[in-house]
């Protein structure tokens, strides 16, 4: 297929169809978001005289969808100006539009009838050759458009987007018979380049991979709790993190969902299982209670948990099954739980969980060993492979491993001893694979790794795109260039290195600060360029935090400034890099870790990046040149080429605003919207090629002939910019909006962008603001003000305002 997908239709405006659409505004392609035509007026559109026959009527539904994401948290659109890219109309009026469209993704209510009769009308109108697809959670692909003509079944396919589509990386591609395999390959090569998704082949079976799976554990932790007596909060413990499980756990993630839903997925997989499946699925008695009640979760106010207002604040309740009445939560007293939190592979914490002889391990082994038996089961019947089941669960269920993964970690053998033992059945392609000698579902042959593959009854290479790095994998065939035990540098090949932070929480420590000076060397001798970027969950939180406060503690202002002299340094000597530095952030990029990107000479991001100078929160202001580095960015071009000067007290007050309300993006698109990215620097929707674009990058710069840039000089606002941003903290404290402390941090942040004690326009050095800075952070630290709000934040992981 040569075609693109450049606009594209979403059929279905509810929560699913209109994420998506807002999920395509993410990337740029706009889409039409239609839905059917409401057959009665609201109260307000009576009030404002509309009828039926309005089009704002008429549009309602996508309209509201519209609005609906506009109103999500986690938003839905990277920039609330993404949602422009999205037209609502319906059914009646619009379809005529489908011919304009490359793709069209039905995700309307999950009833077989409407979704085949919706397909008839659609098809009157798709022009030849264009893609069709449903959002379906678990209908037959194959039944679905049984009755459209071949050239509309070669064309359609199942892509099941997870909720939230922008968040969940999980898309299941579920081909029907007719499928041509040109069109799942494009939809594949989309779905991981454009939409940044993670793909998994599923067969079309009932509710595919990941809800087969899913709700089958969900089902058994309600029955097993009803069986061993666990109350609900007792389950969410256990079935946490300490299992490798998001923090919802198994009822906060039922209530987050919605009951209603959850019962409705678990409905459709029980009418279309086999019979021995059947009672898997059948809901316990309470459950169909609280749904009856309404008590469908987070939604409905209450649900498996109940947030209430009492003299100390939030409370939240918990739900006792039994009486179906609220009480406070208790914390479980488990041994088991307290081990797994000094175990870090997620794998391993499930072993040692599972292990444990008390009623939490008691539990896990339990629930694991149902899944476990019931995920080999069933394997071959819903996927093609172990990979393909585990990269389902870990994408679309947010597991830290998938079923076959921890299988390994527990010891296959093993655990198939005790499962029997217990009375439980093992799938016989399992026990064949053990009495083969092949005691894992995962290994390596010759430096690479593989997979069972219980089709052909061996290991066999597991594949992967060339584009996708692995640094784990990178350390295991290549010696690290350059470490210690905060970083590491890396021979990424073709002449670029990557210098990855492995600190707690990647955070900036003396032996980062280090290892970025003799990374910079070596790259100069050794390296065409430099990536800086890691595979942990995010790219660097900032300062050691503790470090500060215990220089504080002790009055070390000596060590304190000669600590923060060195990190200006090492920024400086990033920006100044004979050699291209590209910087890959991703996650959560904060304070000095947004100060490092700031001095890189590109930046290619993940589109998930939450970035922001946040200092101001523990009382203190950017301490690395990132007041310099937004000041430059929001003044970048101002000068050229002007012939009479311009007036930049509002570029300042921006870069002022964003440091001082210590802002975060919430994507990278609005973090260059905010001035911390460039117009030109680079996003990636897939966080699997961020290294590999970053790569690119480098080499593409080496390509063009890359020189440093020339040593900045700012023309700064002086005393008259400094009075006028005190003016505003002034009116601010005194509108009650901001404490005194806030306002003489905030002074603190005005005096080193407005360049202190000088005549307006003077010109200064970026050495000249980088003194401001530092002597404002060593100030700010000596305050106890701003000491109680560092230790408090390192103790409870929140703001203190004071």
């Amino acid at each position: 297929m040569k075609r693109g997908i450049y606009r594209a239709a979403v059929l279905g405006a509810g929560v699913m169809g209109s994420a998506i659409a807002a999920h395509l505004a993410n990337v740029g392609i706009p889409s039409y978001l239609l839905d059917i035509v409401p057959k009665e007026l609201t109260s307000a559109e009576r009030s404002r005289g509309l009828t039926l026959d309005s089009l704002e009527v008429r549009n309602r539904l996508a309209t509201q969808g519209i609005q609906n994401c506009l109103k999500a948290r986690p938003a839905a659109f990277f920039q609330s100006s993404a949602a422009e890219l999205v037209t609502p109309g319906n059914f009646e009026d619009d379809l005529a539009w489908l011919a304009d469209v490359d793709w069209i993704i039905e995700a309307v209510v999950e009833r077989l009838d409407i979704k085949q009769a919706l397909w008839e009308r659609v098809a009157a109108h798709r022009r030849p050759g264009t893609l069709v697809s449903t959002n379906t959670s678990g209908i037959s692909v194959r039944r679905m458009v049984e009755k459209q003509p071949l050239e509309f079944r070669q064309y359609f396919l199942g892509t099941h987007f997870f909720n939230p589509p922008r968040y969940m990386k999980l898309l299941e591609l579920i081909p029907g018979p007719d499928t041509l395999p040109a069109v799942v390959s494009f939809m594949t090569d989309f779905a991981e380049n454009v939409l940044g998704k993670g793909v998994v082949m599923a067969k079309d079976t009932p509710n595919f991979i990941a809800n087969r799976i899913g709700v089958f554990g969900m089902m058994q932790t309600m029955k097993v709790m009803q069986e061993r007596g666990y109350q609900v909060d007792e389950i969410d413990a256990v079935t946490g993190p300490a299992m490798g499980r998001p923090n919802s756990a198994t009822f906060r993630t039922a209530d987050l969902v919605g009951l209603d839903t959850l019962l409705h997925v678990a409905a459709n997989v029980h009418a279309n299982v086999p019979d021995h499946e059947k009672p898997y699925f059948d809901p316990p008695a309470f459950v169909r209670n609280l749904a009856e009640r309404g008590w469908t979760g987070e939604k409905a106010g209450q649900g498996f948990y109940r947030k209430i207002k009492g003299p100390q604040g939030s409370e939240i309740l918990a739900l006792d099954w039994r009486t179906l009445e609220y009480r406070p939560q208790v914390k479980p007293d488990f041994p088991s739980l307290s081990r797994t939190r000094r175990v870090a592979e997620p794998a391993e914490r499930v072993k040692t969980l599972v292990e444990s002889e008390d009623r939490g391990g008691e539990l896990a082994w339990e629930l694991t060993k149902r899944g476990l038996a019931y995920t080999a089961g069933l394997a071959p019947e819903i996927a093609d492979d172990v990979v393909s089941v585990d990269n389902a669960m870990k994408w679309g269920f947010g597991w830290d491993s998938g079923p076959f993964e921890t299988w390994d970690a527990l010891g296959v053998g093993a655990s198939v001893a005790r499962m029997e033992a217990e009375g439980v059945s093992v799938a016989p392609w399992v026990k064949e694979m053990l009495a083969q000698g092949v005691p894992t579902f995962y290994g390596k042959r010759d430096g690479r790794s593989t997979y069972y593959c219980f089709r052909r009854r061996a290991h066999v290479p597991l594949t992967r795109r060339p584009e996708i790095i692995i640094l784990k994998d990178l350390k295991e065939s290549r010696p690290v260039v350059l470490g210690n035990t905060d970083a590491s540098l890396l021979d990424l090949g073709d002449g670029v290195a990557c210098l990855e932070f492995h600190s707690p929480n990647q955070a900036i420590s003396p032996d980062v600060i280090r290892l970025i000076g003799d990374s910079l060397a070596e790259v100069e001798r050794s390296f065409l360029g430099l990536v800086i970027g890691n595979q942990a969950r995010h790219f660097c939180v900032g300062a050691n935090l503790l470090l500060v406060v215990m220089e504080a503690a002790n009055g070390n202002w000596s060590g304190l400034s000669a600590a923060v002299e060195s990190f200006q340094k090492a920024c400086m000597a990033l920006k100044y890099s004979r050699r291209p530095v590209v910087a890959a952030p991703h996650g959560m990029t904060l304070g000095g870790g947004a100060e490092i990107v700031l001095a890189a000479h590109r930046v290619v991001a993940s589109s998930e990046l939450y970035m922001g100078l946040v200092e101001f929160g523990v009382g203190l202001l950017p301490g690395g040149g990132g007041n310099k580095e937004l000041l430059l960015r929001h003044l970048e071009g101002v000068f050229e080429d002007t012939p009479v000067p311009l007036d930049t007290r509002p570029l300042a007050a921006r870069a002022f605003q964003t440091i001082a309300m210590a802002k975060v993006s919430t994507s990278a698109r609005e973090a260059q919207a905010l001035g911390l990215l460039r117009r030109t620097d680079r996003v990636v929707a897939n966080h699997d090629l961020l290294l590999y674009q970053a790569k690119a990058e480098v080499l593409a710069m080496v390509a063009a002939g890359f020189r440093p840039p020339a040593p900045a000089k700012i023309q700064v606002l002086g005393e008259t910019g400094l009075a006028a941003l005190q003016a505003q903290t002034y009116n601010m404290l005194k509108g009650g909006h901001i404490s005194e402390h806030d306002k003489y941090i905030a002074d603190h942040i005005a005096f080193v962008l407005t360049g202190g004690r000088v005549a307006s326009g003077t010109v200064v050095s970026e050495q000249y603001l980088l003194d401001l800075e530092r002597e404002a952070f060593l100030d700010l630290c000596k305050q106890e003000k701003s000491q109680e709000r560092m230790r408090h934040m390192i103790s409870t992981s929140k703001p203190l305002r004071n």
